[in-house]
Protein backbone atom coordinates (compact mmCIF):
# COMPACT_ATOMS: atom_id res chain seq x y z
CA UNK A 1 0.00 0.00 0.00
CA UNK A 2 2.72 2.23 0.81
CA UNK A 3 4.42 1.71 -2.63
CA UNK A 4 1.15 2.43 -3.77
CA UNK A 5 0.09 5.50 -2.42
CA UNK A 6 3.58 6.97 -3.35
CA UNK A 7 2.53 6.13 -6.54
CA UNK A 8 -0.36 8.01 -6.76
CA UNK A 9 1.09 10.89 -5.29
CA UNK A 10 4.16 10.87 -8.11
CA UNK A 11 1.08 10.32 -10.67
CA UNK A 12 -0.80 13.30 -9.60
CA UNK A 13 2.37 15.66 -8.91
CA UNK A 14 3.22 14.32 -12.69
CA UNK A 15 0.00 15.52 -14.30
CA UNK A 16 -0.13 18.93 -12.31
CA UNK A 17 2.95 19.76 -13.42
CA UNK A 18 2.02 18.47 -17.04
CA UNK A 19 -0.67 20.75 -17.13
CA UNK A 20 1.30 23.62 -15.48
CA UNK A 21 3.79 22.91 -18.28
CA UNK A 22 0.99 23.21 -20.76
CA UNK A 23 -0.38 26.02 -19.54
CA UNK A 24 2.44 27.65 -19.68
CA UNK A 25 3.42 26.77 -23.15
CA UNK A 26 -0.36 27.31 -24.78
CA UNK A 27 0.51 31.24 -23.19
CA UNK A 28 4.04 31.52 -24.56
CA UNK A 29 2.00 30.57 -27.91
CA UNK A 30 -0.56 32.47 -27.61
CA UNK A 31 -0.46 34.78 -30.80
CA UNK A 32 -0.40 38.69 -30.48
CA UNK A 33 -4.02 40.24 -30.63
CA UNK A 34 -5.52 40.86 -34.24
CA UNK A 35 -5.89 44.28 -35.14
CA UNK A 36 -9.69 45.23 -35.06
CA UNK A 37 -9.29 46.09 -38.94
CA UNK A 38 -8.03 43.04 -40.56
CA UNK A 39 -9.16 44.19 -44.34
CA UNK A 40 -6.52 45.94 -46.52
CA UNK A 41 -7.35 46.79 -49.78
CA UNK A 42 -4.94 47.79 -51.72
CA UNK A 43 -5.28 50.04 -55.12
CA UNK A 44 -2.66 50.51 -58.20
CA UNK A 45 -1.63 53.54 -59.59
CA UNK A 46 -1.43 54.49 -63.25
CA UNK A 47 1.96 51.97 -65.79
CA UNK A 48 1.25 49.42 -63.10
CA UNK A 49 -1.59 46.35 -62.12
CA UNK A 50 -2.69 44.52 -59.19
CA UNK A 51 0.27 41.84 -59.55
CA UNK A 52 2.73 44.71 -58.26
CA UNK A 53 1.64 43.95 -55.18
CA UNK A 54 2.58 40.70 -54.29
CA UNK A 55 5.82 41.41 -51.59
CA UNK A 56 3.35 43.86 -49.75
CA UNK A 57 0.19 41.46 -50.02
CA UNK A 58 2.33 38.39 -48.89
CA UNK A 59 3.84 40.55 -45.84
CA UNK A 60 0.41 41.41 -44.74
CA UNK A 61 -0.71 37.91 -44.92
CA UNK A 62 2.30 36.78 -42.55
CA UNK A 63 1.00 39.75 -40.34
CA UNK A 64 -2.68 38.10 -40.20
CA UNK A 65 -4.60 39.99 -42.31
CA UNK A 66 -6.81 39.87 -44.62
CA UNK A 67 -5.79 41.52 -47.97
CA UNK A 68 -7.37 42.25 -51.53
CA UNK A 69 -5.73 43.74 -54.43
CA UNK A 70 -7.74 46.21 -56.62
CA UNK A 71 -7.22 45.35 -60.54
CA UNK A 72 -8.12 49.27 -62.05
CA UNK A 73 -8.93 49.07 -65.89
CA UNK A 74 -7.07 53.20 -65.54
CA UNK A 75 -9.81 53.93 -68.44
CA UNK A 76 -11.41 56.85 -66.33
CA UNK A 77 -11.61 58.21 -62.79
CA UNK A 78 -15.11 56.65 -62.48
CA UNK A 79 -13.66 52.90 -63.65
CA UNK A 80 -11.60 52.58 -61.35
CA UNK A 81 -14.13 53.51 -58.46
CA UNK A 82 -16.05 51.63 -59.69
CA UNK A 83 -13.25 48.90 -59.64
CA UNK A 84 -12.43 49.61 -55.95
CA UNK A 85 -16.44 49.97 -54.83
CA UNK A 86 -16.85 46.18 -55.71
CA UNK A 87 -14.03 45.36 -54.01
CA UNK A 88 -14.82 47.15 -50.33
CA UNK A 89 -18.55 45.47 -50.94
CA UNK A 90 -17.33 41.79 -50.96
CA UNK A 91 -15.16 42.58 -47.54
CA UNK A 92 -16.46 41.18 -44.08
CA UNK A 93 -16.13 43.97 -41.92
CA UNK A 94 -14.47 47.37 -41.62
CA UNK A 95 -11.37 48.34 -44.58
CA UNK A 96 -7.99 50.06 -44.48
CA UNK A 97 -7.88 51.57 -47.98
CA UNK A 98 -4.20 51.83 -49.30
CA UNK A 99 -3.52 53.68 -52.94
CA UNK A 100 -0.13 54.11 -54.50
CA UNK A 101 0.39 57.09 -57.23
CA UNK A 102 -2.70 57.87 -59.01
CA UNK A 103 -4.55 55.22 -57.20
CA UNK A 104 -4.81 57.94 -54.23
CA UNK A 105 -6.85 59.67 -56.87
CA UNK A 106 -9.22 56.84 -56.50
CA UNK A 107 -9.35 56.05 -53.09
CA UNK A 108 -9.91 59.98 -52.45
CA UNK A 109 -12.85 59.22 -54.09
CA UNK A 110 -13.94 55.64 -53.31
CA UNK A 111 -12.83 55.91 -50.08
CA UNK A 112 -16.24 57.51 -49.09
CA UNK A 113 -17.17 53.95 -48.38
CA UNK A 114 -19.11 53.78 -45.13
CA UNK A 115 -16.88 50.25 -44.44
CA UNK A 116 -13.67 52.67 -45.04
CA UNK A 117 -12.16 53.93 -41.74
CA UNK A 118 -8.71 55.05 -42.66
CA UNK A 119 -6.94 55.75 -46.23
CA UNK A 120 -3.03 55.70 -46.89
CA UNK A 121 -1.27 57.16 -49.65
CA UNK A 122 1.99 55.82 -50.62
CA UNK A 123 3.49 58.64 -52.71
CA UNK A 124 0.12 59.14 -54.38
CA UNK A 125 -1.73 62.61 -55.74
CA UNK A 126 -4.88 63.27 -53.45
CA UNK A 127 -7.11 65.61 -55.33
CA UNK A 128 -10.08 67.44 -53.04
CA UNK A 129 -13.07 67.69 -53.19
CA UNK A 130 -13.97 69.37 -56.95
CA UNK A 131 -10.78 68.80 -58.36
CA UNK A 132 -8.98 66.90 -60.54
CA UNK A 133 -4.96 65.76 -60.19
CA UNK A 134 -4.93 68.25 -63.52
CA UNK A 135 -6.07 70.70 -61.09
CA UNK A 136 -4.06 69.66 -58.35
CA UNK A 137 -0.86 69.83 -59.71
CA UNK A 138 -1.66 73.15 -61.18
CA UNK A 139 -2.87 74.48 -57.62
CA UNK A 140 0.54 73.30 -56.34
CA UNK A 141 2.47 75.00 -59.27
CA UNK A 142 3.70 71.58 -60.68
CA UNK A 143 2.87 70.98 -63.85
CA UNK A 144 2.83 67.21 -65.28
CA UNK A 145 5.05 67.24 -68.02
CA UNK A 146 6.45 64.44 -70.54
CA UNK A 147 3.36 62.54 -70.10
CA UNK A 148 2.67 62.25 -74.26
CA UNK A 149 -0.55 59.77 -74.83
CA UNK A 150 -0.43 57.43 -78.28
CA UNK A 151 -2.99 57.19 -80.75
CA UNK A 152 -5.41 55.85 -78.83
CA UNK A 153 -5.18 58.27 -76.01
CA UNK A 154 -3.09 55.86 -73.63
CA UNK A 155 -0.53 56.48 -71.99
CA UNK A 156 2.33 54.33 -71.63
CA UNK A 157 6.24 53.63 -70.19
CA UNK A 158 7.22 50.58 -71.89
CA UNK A 159 11.03 50.87 -72.02
CA UNK A 160 12.69 49.11 -68.60
CA UNK A 161 14.77 51.68 -68.49
CA UNK A 162 12.88 54.56 -68.71
CA UNK A 163 10.77 52.89 -66.24
CA UNK A 164 13.71 52.62 -63.61
CA UNK A 165 15.17 55.50 -64.03
CA UNK A 166 11.51 57.59 -63.03
CA UNK A 167 9.51 55.01 -61.16
CA UNK A 168 11.64 52.04 -59.39
CA UNK A 169 15.46 53.20 -59.40
CA UNK A 170 15.97 50.99 -56.18
CA UNK A 171 14.41 47.87 -57.44
CA UNK A 172 16.10 44.97 -59.61
CA UNK A 173 16.20 45.26 -63.40
CA UNK A 174 14.57 41.89 -63.84
CA UNK A 175 11.50 42.85 -61.47
CA UNK A 176 11.58 46.26 -63.72
CA UNK A 177 11.41 43.93 -66.83
CA UNK A 178 7.70 42.23 -65.01
CA UNK A 179 6.74 45.48 -63.66
CA UNK A 180 6.87 46.48 -67.49
CA UNK A 181 5.66 43.39 -68.74
CA UNK A 182 2.12 43.33 -66.83
CA UNK A 183 1.65 47.37 -66.99
CA UNK A 184 -1.32 48.73 -67.35
CA UNK A 185 -1.64 52.31 -69.69
CA UNK A 186 -3.66 54.59 -68.13
CA UNK A 187 -6.48 56.88 -70.49
CA UNK A 188 -4.71 60.59 -70.24
CA UNK A 189 -8.63 61.92 -69.52
CA UNK A 190 -8.13 60.72 -66.06
CA UNK A 191 -5.89 63.38 -65.18
CA UNK A 192 -8.55 66.11 -65.75
CA UNK A 193 -11.64 63.83 -64.29
CA UNK A 194 -12.60 65.54 -60.93
CA UNK A 195 -12.94 63.97 -57.34
CA UNK A 196 -16.68 64.81 -56.07
CA UNK A 197 -15.80 64.26 -52.30
CA UNK A 198 -12.17 63.93 -50.97
CA UNK A 199 -12.96 60.94 -48.32
CA UNK A 200 -9.24 62.00 -46.69
CA UNK A 201 -11.36 65.35 -45.34
CA UNK A 202 -13.37 63.00 -43.06
CA UNK A 203 -11.00 60.22 -42.17
CA UNK A 204 -7.96 59.73 -40.57
CA UNK A 205 -5.41 59.66 -43.41
CA UNK A 206 -1.40 58.50 -43.69
CA UNK A 207 0.93 59.24 -46.63
CA UNK A 208 4.45 57.99 -47.12
CA UNK A 209 6.89 59.88 -48.49
CA UNK A 210 9.15 58.55 -50.49
CA UNK A 211 12.28 60.98 -50.49
CA UNK A 212 14.26 59.29 -53.80
CA UNK A 213 10.79 59.87 -55.98
CA UNK A 214 11.43 60.65 -59.74
CA UNK A 215 8.16 60.74 -60.55
CA UNK A 216 6.52 62.47 -58.31
CA UNK A 217 8.95 64.82 -56.58
CA UNK A 218 9.14 64.15 -52.61
CA UNK A 219 8.87 68.21 -52.24
CA UNK A 220 5.25 68.19 -53.98
CA UNK A 221 4.34 64.90 -52.07
CA UNK A 222 4.96 66.77 -48.89
CA UNK A 223 2.72 69.69 -49.71
CA UNK A 224 -0.17 66.96 -50.76
CA UNK A 225 0.32 65.62 -47.05
CA UNK A 226 0.24 68.56 -45.40
CA UNK A 227 -2.57 69.98 -47.29
CA UNK A 228 -4.54 66.74 -46.35
CA UNK A 229 -3.04 67.26 -42.97
CA UNK A 230 -2.19 63.40 -42.98
CA UNK A 231 0.21 61.59 -40.88
CA UNK A 232 3.24 61.63 -42.28
CA UNK A 233 6.19 59.66 -42.71
CA UNK A 234 9.25 59.39 -45.10
CA UNK A 235 11.34 56.76 -46.66
CA UNK A 236 14.65 56.62 -48.49
CA UNK A 237 12.81 54.83 -51.82
CA UNK A 238 12.00 55.31 -55.42
CA UNK A 239 8.24 55.58 -56.51
CA UNK A 240 7.97 51.99 -55.77
CA UNK A 241 8.51 51.74 -52.41
CA UNK A 242 6.16 49.00 -51.58
CA UNK A 243 8.68 47.04 -53.59
CA UNK A 244 11.99 48.47 -52.59
CA UNK A 245 10.84 49.05 -49.12
CA UNK A 246 8.01 46.61 -48.48
CA UNK A 247 9.05 46.28 -44.60
CA UNK A 248 8.78 50.30 -44.18
CA UNK A 249 4.97 49.89 -45.87
CA UNK A 250 3.83 47.17 -44.45
CA UNK A 251 4.82 48.58 -40.91
CA UNK A 252 3.01 51.59 -41.94
CA UNK A 253 0.05 49.95 -42.79
CA UNK A 254 0.20 47.65 -39.82
CA UNK A 255 0.14 51.19 -37.94
CA UNK A 256 -2.79 53.21 -39.40
CA UNK A 257 -5.09 49.78 -39.35
CA UNK A 258 -4.76 49.84 -35.69
CA UNK A 259 -5.03 53.39 -35.11
CA UNK A 260 -8.07 54.19 -37.46
CA UNK A 261 -9.52 51.41 -35.22
CA UNK A 262 -9.68 53.47 -31.87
Amino acid sequence: MRFRFNYLRFLTSALSLGMIMTSHSAAAATPAPAPAIRNIVLVHGALTDGTSWSPLVVKLQAMGYHVSAVQNPLSSLAADVKATERVLRRQDGNVLLVGHSWGGAVISQAGNAANVKGLVYLSALAPDSGESVHDLMTAINTPMNGLSPDQDGMIWMDDPARFRQFMAADVPMTKVKELVAAQQPIAATTLGEKVEHAAWRDKPTWYLKADNDQALPAAVQQTIAQRMGAHLVSVRSSHMSYLSHTDAVAKLIDQAARESAK
